[in-house]
């Protein structure tokens, strides 16, 4: 390691990440000197948690094998030295270097389920959970659920295999334009056991997804989407969490509108008569509505207002814009 290395050089702003260590002791010590070393180094949170102190007891027990919900009597329990070595490694990277919990346990929560993930996907974060529990109602009945579902631009396929175990009884298909995603979505799915119901495309949106000698499209009662849709103008401004984050999978051209365009153009090929899309376009509704202002998307009023979901109907598609 060179001498010049940002957590070796010295540095005054440093010390406490590296003297304070001497005198913790226990779970709960390293819990705390964690939490604060976050709070002074102001890490951005919002990959998994809100607060300091969740994000320090994540990154601690989940990297000592323990249980999130580790009862308080367990907290004075004492660390060794090779977990305190191990532990101080990983605080010090998420405080020097901010790379978020999730990528140094190559883990992440969704919908209360693990799933693991690294540096060539996104980190799960969806306000799809609240649609996937409720089976989308009203737009689809109990008694008749979809029956094929699509998930554009998977990424670590945590949604897709929520799909699947929402509706059991439907066979959900998962793309994404980069191999390295579907690579860790193939991970998860033989995880979760799921390879018989879900299957993984390469394809750049709709593009690759075709089957036989006449290249038909295949055709879906449900797509979801979360495309890229942030303008690259932004990249600078977001936090540097986020630069650990692949960027094919953030950002997209004419002001993160690009891909949800050139979406919902080709969408009513791949869906059946009564088909719907719902797409995800973080704080993007005010540019649609502007963009597009007699658009016949209908936006969804969720419990998340800071991540926008609209919906469109097959029969809409055509004349989307208005």
């Amino acid at each position: 390691m060179s001498p010049h290395d940002p957590i070796t050089a010295p540095n005054r702003t440093l010390h406490p990440l590296i003297e304070d260590t001497r005198q913790l002791g226990s779970i709960l010590d390293f819990v705390r000197w964690a939490a604060s070393r976050m709070d002074e180094q102001q890490v951005f949170l919002g990959h998994g948690t809100t607060q300091y102190w969740d994000e320090a007891a994540w990154l601690v027990l989940d990297s000592l094998h323990l249980p999130l919900d580790l009862d308080g009597q367990h907290w004075a329990a004492k660390i060794t030295p090779s977990e305190a070595a191990k532990l101080v490694d990983l605080i010090r990277r998420r405080c020097l270097e901010h790379i978020p919990t999730a990528y140094l346990l190559n883990k992440a929560w969704f919908m209360g389920q693990p799933f693991f993930v690294d540096e060539r996907v996104l980190i799960p974060r969806s306000p799809f959970a609240e649609l996937i529990t409720e089976q989308f109602a009203p737009w689809f009945l109990h008694d008749a659920p979809p029956q094929d579902i699509l998930d554009v631009g998977t990424g670590s396929g945590c949604l897709a295999i929520a799909l699947a175990e929402y509706f059991p009884d439907a066979h959900v298909t998962a793309c994404d334009i980069s191999l390295d995603a579907l690579s860790v979505a193939s991970r998860n799915v033989g995880d979760y056991q799921l390879e018989d119901r879900v299957s993984l495309y390469q394809s750049d949106l709709l593009a690759g997804l075709i089957v036989g000698d006449d290249q038909a499209p295949l055709c879906f009662d449900l797509i979801i989407s979360n495309p890229p849709y942030v303008d690259p103008d932004e990249a600078e401004d977001l936090p540097a969490e986020y630069h650990h984050e692949p960027a094919l999978g953030l950002f997209a051209d004419d002001h993160g509108l690009a891909l949800v365009e050139r979406l919902l153009d080709s969408a009513a090929d791949h869906l059946t008569p009564n088909g719907r899309i719902f797409v995800e376009v973080g704080n993007g509704k005010r540019l649609i509505d502007q963009a597009w202002s007699g658009h016949r998307l209908t936006w969804l009023d969720r419990l998340n207002q800071e991540a926008a979901i609209f919906t469109v109907a097959r029969g809409d598609l055509p004349n989307w814009r208005g």
